[in-house]
């Protein structure tokens, strides 16, 4: 069930949320939090859809503060703010506010959302196109435990990626980080299988729009303390992480992805394996991030302290410096 409330106030919403429960029966028991949505207008369809989805997993509300692209660098529009109240086969296990603000309404969102917000529940604010400069202290940041953001979505992915080195606070994460678990997992388990030899050096590959290429070599340089190189690849397969090759005295540990969905595995000694190595969507990396409302202080220290460390050798190796 869809509810428009035209021309709208907070104040009207709430009254509206609390009539749809007694006449429907829907209520907010069971709700663990409050996920808000910052957006652009005619681009918060797809974000509502990974909500709902991950929302069967994490029940929650929704708030979805949707804004005007900005015109000639101001906001013309007679300020006003239109929404619509989801609920039922519309919302999955969430109850979703969509707030579209116009003009100067949409100039504070913090004071749009702060009577809306489920009581005493942490909030998540999840930024699915472009991202304040530095998510904590943006009006949205400053309220929310955790703060979500997607490199990959940003104009210039490896630009934006860089810039999390200096804008990070704790409970800060990246999309980017969050389509590694899959890779990260197989490279543990790959190396917690015998011989125990210690890997000497590793090169990743991956598109030069995957901010995860880059991620993990800097994961893998801060865990095994080795040379870490990394390329981009182009062509009309390269799309995300493309390989991982470890090496070790016992010869070369291979990870490919040269298919959408499909790693191949090789090892010294053993037969090759297809592993299923998708891409994660929208909706797995969302439940990911939402499994965990404390900082995640292994990305913490691959953002501050690994990918500037990995950008030093890096460019140690170009310029041929020891």
């Amino acid at each position: 069930m869809i509810v428009d409330l035209p021309d709208t106030t907070t104040s009207k919403i709430s009254k509206a949320l609390v009539r749809i429960r007694e006449e429907g029966g829907a209520v907010a028991l069971g709700r663990v939090l409050t996920l808000i949505i910052a957006s652009t207008m005619g681009h918060e369809e797809e974000a509502i859809e990974a909500a709902n989805d991950a929302s069967r997993e994490h029940p929650m509300r929704v708030i979805v503060v949707s804004t005007q692209a900005l015109d000639d660098g101001g906001l013309a529009t007679t300020p006003r703010i239109d929404a619509e109240i989801r609920v039922g086969g519309d919302a999955g296990a969430s109850e979703v506010i969509v707030l579209r603000a116009y003009g100067e309404a949409a100039s504070d969102p913090e004071s749009l959302v702060t009577g809306l917000l489920l009581p005493d529940a942490p909030v998540v604010a999840w930024w699915p196109g472009v991202a304040p400069a530095v998510p904590a202290e943006s009006p949205l940041g400053r309220i929310a435990y955790r703060r979500i953001t997607d490199a990959s979505a940003q104009p210039d992915p490896q630009a934006a990626l860089h810039h999390l080195c200096s804008s990070y606070r704790p409970g800060d994460t990246d999309f980017a980080w969050t389509r590694l678990t899959l890779w990260r997992a197989q490279l543990a388990a790959v190396l917690d299988q015998p011989p125990y030899l210690p890997v000497t050096a590793v090169e990743v590959s991956g598109a030069a729009d995957s901010p995860s290429t880059a991620l993990l070599a800097a994961w893998l340089q801060l865990q095994l303390q080795v040379p870490v190189s990394y390329e981009f690849t182009t062509g009309p397969m390269s799309s995300g992480i493309r390989g991982v090759h470890l090496t070790r005295a016992a010869g070369v540990i291979s990870l490919e992805r040269e298919v959408p969905g499909i790693a191949t595995l090789t090892q010294p000694g053993q037969p090759v394996q297809d592993l299923t190595l998708k891409r994660r969507s929208l909706r797995d990396c969302l439940s990911d991030e939402l499994r965990r409302l404390d900082p995640d202080e292994l990305y913490g220290e691959v953002i501050t302290r690994g990918l500037p460390h990995l950008d030093d050798v890096v460019a140690d190796q170009t310029e041929g410096r020891p």
